[in-house]
């Protein structure tokens, strides 16, 4: 048969951009090219969440307490508590004046002169003023105990309700047992009444906000009778005015008496109108309900949280300033429940601050402040090593506050700086509650984005095997197949059903194991070892490619992992001797699927490629697998007619140059290696026509090799199947190796593989054609350009691929060494044309 009616066409169009923006999949990077420091990291197909702002809006967020306070919903529990403080301090200051005016110019002046009504009426009404600002001054109190739990009672007005109850229920030793019975309470919610020795025993064991509730209502309807029975006496003794006669020393007694029941008229007046603008706005207005909603404070504890806000607000602009309120807002308090408040006011703060980060308006300048406060951080931190079956909820809040806070650098440079946090974050994976286990995943991922916290991950005793448990298909460290499965490895498999939730774990462990994979320097090296030792995880991965046909980025993610992990010369050995891996690849590869599957295809080419790179073993392997449906076809064929899909034509170029460079002329494979002569006329028309850098550098690589394999005459017939000719190629040679005039970034090897051309083109019998070639080249100029790049050679060029800006896999041969052997050969070959002549 004719060799070029099977030739194939290599595609070298450049590869659309995906619809989120990110770059085609030729123009991807890869282990294959360094990454600068500063560059961006590789977008992922599977993305745990979008940004909800633009930059602009996050830019336009300010930083201050004053503006989340002004542009937050609980702005209206603020403004509406100055309101009330208004009329609260005026009536005060009302009856501070009557309290004055009463003791020093009625009681003092005219006690005795004083008819036995009026004398009466202004004592009453002095005693009643003074138990309603007793009962203010102890409403607030409760109201606050009201929103604290048991447990977090732990300060004075436990010890006030102690004293109480051993006042009322027993004396001396009976207060001894109820000292004793409050330093064993617990969390339960009723009295318990029991017989013990030689009396009965209370263990007030009871609803700390049910007591204060009520306790706090009690001193509320004092308050309200005081007020009445004040509006009552003064408005009765001014509408009467019978205070007797004006003589004498007693001329100022009747504008004494009116100024005081004026006071004290006005002040009560003022204390109901403070009452009832309250219970208009918060029982009829039901306003803290509608804050609590539009905070997203769901539910009774979200309510909870609103009422203890407006409550200090409140409490702060009557004991001090009546603008202290206003610069309160619910970050700043949970900021201070958090800090400085016991577990069940931690929790509260902790579901304050996760409902406000989710806000798309306040959330980026909330989490802002929140990552500027060291103390709060080492708080939420600590908060995630706890345990406790009542603590779960607010384990989890805190955990996605400070999922969060690890997304942006600083903040996730902040988290990481706690001590013990690693480990702290490492116990998210140990807990049963499976929100745990997500965002404890979510939390490495985010913090495996910098270097020094790969280190640390590392470091931290077993966390690695927890993570890779995690990507377990079947949920553990070994899973066991379905029965519908075929415990063999390979296709045939049937795929196994997920939950979402374990899914989103399988996804998340995937993308921790490929951040740590791909560290760079001496860390990433110790990284990739160490991942790769641990005997469940290729295992696992294989697993992922053999169940998960149905999740494309699970599929992409796992072949990641592999392509990163074989960056080490040893794991490279480990992932390709485990049963199945090569053939699920392959298979990956080279089966068409959708169109939403290429970036998992492009992932498995570069898994191949870097299987095959400098390992004998593994090009063995691939050539054996058998990768289609038909057993007449070879893994060579298939790849050969991979070279005409645009979506892999790189990785089918990269496969096929590492198989024809490693597996070795001399080895059994050579006749399989033969048949990929044929795809050398799509390899020289990618060198003679290929724009861009990457394509371009794959097919001179692959032109190299292939014209390495092909007999006398043959290279003739591949250039005439591929419209190019001779000198046009060695045209196209001279004007590569000017326009790279330096090493490239996008495509490191691409001057290698020109000389590498070079050479193969000089080597390639009979000796007339390389004559031919040898004089083609002088006429071009390529002796010119050969030692502008030896002048030019740089590290860069020294290796197969790298980890960042650091090189791995050193090549044998330099490129300078390249370029002498090139210039050798042309002046030799002309010479020996020219012996054989004479």
């Amino acid at each position: 048969m004719d060799v070029s009616d099977r030739s194939v066409r290599l595609t070298i169009e450049a590869q659309p951009s995906d619809p989120a923006g990110a770059p085609g999949f030729l123009a991807a990077a890869t282990p294959f090219e360094p990454q600068l420091s500063d560059s961006p990291p590789r977008p992922s197909v599977a993305a745990d969440e979008a940004s909800t702002s633009s930059g602009s809006a996050r830019r336009a967020a300010g930083d201050s307490a004053a503006v989340v306070a002004a542009a937050g919903p609980e702005r209206r529990l603020t403004l509406l508590a100055l309101r009330l403080a208004l009329l609260e301090k005026a009536a005060s200051g009302l009856g501070a004046l009557g309290f004055i005016w009463a003791t020093v110019v009625l009681l003092g002046g005219f006690a005795i002169t004083l008819d036995r009504v009026d004398f009466w009426c202004v004592t009453v009404i002095l005693l009643v003023e003074g138990a309603r600002i007793f009962s203010r001054s102890h409403e607030l109190e409760w109201q606050h105990q009201a929103t604290w739990s048991l447990a977090a009672a732990g300060r004075s007005s436990v010890r006030l309700v102690a004293r109480s109850f051993r006042f009322v229920f027993g004396s001396a030793g009976g207060a001894g047992r109820c000292g004793d019975a409050k330093a064993s309470c617990s969390s339960s919610s009723s009295w318990q009444r029991r017989r013990s020795g030689c009396g009965w025993t209370w263990t007030w064991s009871f609803s700390w906000s049910f007591l204060s509730g009520h306790v706090g209502r009690v001193f509320y309807w004092l308050q309200l009778a005081s007020a009445t029975a004040c509006v009552a006496l003064s408005g009765a003794r001014l509408a009467r005015q019978d205070f007797g006669e004006a003589v004498d020393a007693r001329t100022n007694r009747r504008s004494a008496l009116d100024i005081f029941y004026g006071l004290a008229l006005a002040e009560a007046l003022l204390f109901l109108a403070e009452k009832a603008a309250w219970e208009w706005e918060v029982s009829h207005g039901r306003v803290l309900e509608r804050v609590a909603a539009e905070c997203r404070l769901a539910g009774a504890p979200g309510l909870l949280a609103i009422r203890r806000f407006f409550y200090d607000a409140y409490s702060r602009c009557v004991e001090g300033s009546i603008f202290d309120g206003l610069r309160m807002d619910l970050v700043s308090f949970a900021e201070e429940l958090i800090v400085a408040g016991s577990h069940d006011e931690q929790r509260i703060g902790a579901g304050i601050l996760v409902n406000v980060a989710a806000s798309p308006r306040l959330g980026d300048a909330a989490l802002r402040r929140v990552g500027t406060s060291p103390a709060v951080v080492e708080r939420l931190v600590e908060m995630l090593s706890w345990t406790g079956a009542a603590e779960r909820g607010a384990r989890a809040s805190a955990a996605l506050v400070v999922s969060k806070l690890a997304s942006k650098k600083r903040n996730a440079l902040r988290v990481a700086g706690v001590p013990g946090a690693i480990e702290s974050v490492s116990s998210l994976l140990y807990a049963a509650d499976e929100e745990c286990n997500l965002l404890g995943l979510l939390i490495i991922k985010k913090l495996a984005r910098d270097h020094d916290n790969c280190s640390k991950i590392g470091n931290a005793r077993g966390l690695l095997d927890k993570i890779i448990d995690f990507s377990a298909v079947g949920g553990g460290a070994s899973p066991s197949p379905s029965p519908s499965c075929s415990p063999a490895t390979g296709p045939t498999a049937a795929p196994m059903m997920m939950t979402p939730a374990r899914s989103k774990a399988l996804q998340r462990s995937l993308q921790v194991v490929k951040m740590l994979a791909e560290t760079t320097g001496s860390t990433g090296k110790q990284l990739r070892r160490e991942v790769a030792e641990i005997v469940f995880t290729v295992s696992n991965v294989r697993a992922v490619l053999q169940h998960a046909s149905a999740h494309a980025g699970l599929l992409r993610l796992g072949a990641e992992v592999l392509t990163r992990l074989a960056m080490d010369a040893d794991a490279r050995e480990r992932i390709g001797c485990t049963g199945g891996v090569v053939a699920l690849l392959l298979d990956m590869f080279l089966r068409p699927r959708a169109t939403d599957d290429d970036a998992a295809r492009v992932e498995a080419g570069e898994a191949l490629a870097m299987l095959a790179l400098e390992s004998p073993r593994n090009c063995a392997r691939i050539l054996r697998a058998a990768a289609a449906a038909t057993t007449t076809t070879t893994t060579v064929d298939t790849l050969v007619d991979a070279l005409g899909d645009a979506a892999i034509c790189v990785g089918a170029g990269r496969i096929l140059t590492n198989l024809c460079a490693y597996a070795g002329c001399g080895s059994e494979w050579f006749p399989h290696l033969r048949a990929a002569t044929r795809g050398a006329a799509a390899a020289l028309r990618g060198v003679a026509t290929a724009t861009e850098s990457k394509p371009l550098e794959v097919s001179l690589g692959l032109a190299a090799q292939l014209v390495r394999l092909m007999g006398p005459h043959e290279l003739a017939h591949q250039m005439v199947s591929a419209g190019v000719s001779e000198v046009g190629l060695v045209n196209r040679l001279v004007s590569v190796l000017a326009t790279y005039a330096y090493p490239s970034i996008k495509a490191p090897r691409i001057r290698r593989f020109a000389v590498d051309l070079v050479i193969a083109l000089l080597r390639t019998p009979p000796a007339r054609e390389r004559r031919r070639v040898a004089e083609a080249m002088a006429a071009a100029g390529m002796a010119a350009e050969l030692r502008r790049v030896a002048e030019t050679t740089s590290e860069l060029e020294c290796f197969h691929v790298f980890s960042g800006s650091a090189g791995l896999s050193r090549h044998a041969v330099g490129l300078a060494a390249l370029v002498d052997t090139a210039l050798e050969l042309m002046t030799g070959t002309a010479v020996v044309a020219d012996e054989a002549e004479v």
